[in-house]
């Protein structure tokens, strides 16, 4: 079990979230939720809080007599479930639910124990609110969606369980579990805040590590099937340049290509003995950009994985609700810290990140296609007959149409507010909407990249060369080639795609 005491650390989500690992609730944040709900029960008498006695939203003008206040916050969670579209799969709303619990524990929303416990039992009994895609703007944080959250804790709407979807009701009757009751605000509490884009965000970010690594070990293998100069990612040449991120790329690229054959030293082959009656040079003394300018440009993309997963880290272990209730300074506070901009933000430049590292992949998918620009491979590295079969032909219109798609979901959600909410809500952060398109081109990017290790297999069965690999590139073929038999008859190919895919992305990986 990963004991919770203040706040998840990046280990701590990667084992709840891919290992299915049990949250448990230290004695220490219990004390401190229990303690912050006490102080709100008892400062907010007499006094006028947001959502606690007023309206929402635009609403909030309108004082709520006592004896509807239980009913109040039902409402919330009622008419806020209207969400639409696909309903979010099981890990992205695992996420959300670990999310929200993370800004629960702060013990700054005045909640009552018994919902803490109850969302932490549906996330160790793998309880799945159903959480439609579309709703948020992304500016109260995501009340839509936290909506159907708080739907099935009350013991309404619908669950996925054991991969099936059933009424909220009957799985928490099942389970031993009582729906939660209202105590003060816990209709908003729950329904407030940024966790769902957040709780996609962490998976995202998650998913663009392993992007990177492999897209780092097929620049590597590439570059050892053109035999080409290992200076590109030398360490003398990358420290001239005072940019943390190309370093490590470059010093990942000097790891992975240990013990290669094939990589050549230009001192060797250019600085010594060299022939003056050479004129023409058929080894390339310097290659194309997307086999030589790897650090320089996944250098990039690693500084913003990186400040994405802090980012990320950081609003998961914050109090992201409305009001904000303090029993330190015995006060509660109003403000926005649902607003989802730094969310929104980061998943935007992750995902032009994850675009740009796609375009990398797809140009080095290309060099080995074509045949009339690396001049050692056949057409489409096909190892068939040349005009009867068609090798990766094909394929790699699937990757270059996959590329171009994750160029157009590029364009910034950032900055596409509108505003709604009676104008209460006049510039949002549409947080959530760009979080589920980054989710998108990080699964478009993982087609792509299966496709070009396709081709990298190919290569090397070609050149015959898998024994003058890399151990790290070696070992890679080895393993693409248990999902990827050699081609040489033209087959179906989209079934050895998914397989690759479906290799890449496995969450024991991760």
């Amino acid at each position: 079990m990963s004991e919770i005491i203040t706040g998840f650390s990046i280990e701590d989500l990667q084992k709840v979230l891919f290992r299915d690992k049990a949250v448990v609730l230290s004695d220490e944040a219990k004390r401190s939720i229990s303690n912050c709900f006490d102080f709100l029960k008892s400062f907010s008498s007499n006094k006028i809080i947001y959502g606690i006695n007023t309206g929402f939203g635009p609403m909030a003008q309108y004082r709520v007599d006592d004896e509807y206040l239980s009913q109040l916050q039902y409402n919330i969670i009622r008419s806020h479930s209207t969400g639409a579209g696909e309903p979010l799969p099981d890990l992205y709303v695992r996420a959300a639910m670990v999310a929200r619990l993370g800004t629960l524990i702060q013990a700054r929303s005045g909640v009552h124990l018994e919902l803490v416990e109850l969302l932490v039992e549906f996330i160790n009994r793998g309880i799945y609110p159903l959480i439609p895609e579309h709703g948020s703007v992304g500016a109260s944080g995501d009340l839509v969606q936290l909506a159907h959250i708080a739907l099935a804790l009350i013991g309404e709407g619908k669950v996925h369980y054991k991969g099936e979807w059933r009424e909220a009701a009957g799985v928490l009757k099942e389970n031993g579990l009582q729906p939660f009751k209202i105590h003060i605000r816990e209709g908003l509490s729950v329904t407030n805040g940024t966790s769902v884009m957040s709780g996609i965000g962490f998976v995202n970010v998650t998913y663009a590590k392993r992007l990177l690594d492999l897209a780092v070990l097929a620049s590597v293998w590439i570059n050892e099937i053109t035999e080409a100069y290992d200076d590109g990612f030398s360490d003398a040449l990358n420290r001239t340049r005072k940019q943390e991120g190309q370093q490590e790329i470059a010093g990942r690229m000097r790891e992975l290509a240990k013990g290669s054959k094939l990589l050549q030293k230009r001192e060797n082959k250019l600085y010594k003995n060299v022939d003056p009656n050479e004129k023409v040079f058929k080894h390339k003394i310097q290659g194309f950009y997307s086999l030589r300018c790897v650090p320089q440009i996944l250098g990039p993309v690693h500084e913003q994985i990186m400040n994405t997963q802090a980012i990320v880290v950081n609003e998961i272990n914050s109090a992201c609700d409305n009001p904000v209730v303090d029993p330190v300074s015995r006060n509660v506070y109003h403000g926005g810290n649902f607003h989802g901009d730094y969310i929104a933000f980061e998943m935007d430049k992750l995902r032009i990140a994850v675009t740009k590292l796609t375009m990398l992949i797809e140009r080095q998918l290309n060099y080995l296609c074509n045949d009339s620009i690396n001049d050692i491979l056949p057409p489409f590295v096909n190892l068939g007959v040349l005009g009867l079969n068609y090798g990766l032909q094909a394929a790699q219109f699937t990757a270059t149409s996959t590329t171009a798609e994750n160029q157009t979901l590029s364009m910034p959600n950032y900055i596409h507010s509108i505003p709604n909410n009676n104008d209460n809500q006049d510039i949002v952060s549409m947080g959530t909407n760009s979080a589920l398109l980054t989710k998108k081109v990080i699964d478009n990017a993982f087609q792509v990249i299966s496709i070009q290790f396709m081709a990298l297999a190919q290569a090397t069965d070609a050149l015959k060369i898998e024994e003058s690999l890399s151990p790290k590139s070696r070992g890679m073929h080895r393993q693409i080639r248990k999902h990827f038999p050699i081609l040489v008859e033209d087959r179906v190919l989209y079934e050895d795609i998914e397989r690759i895919k479906s290799f890449l992305t496995d969450t024991r990986q991760l």
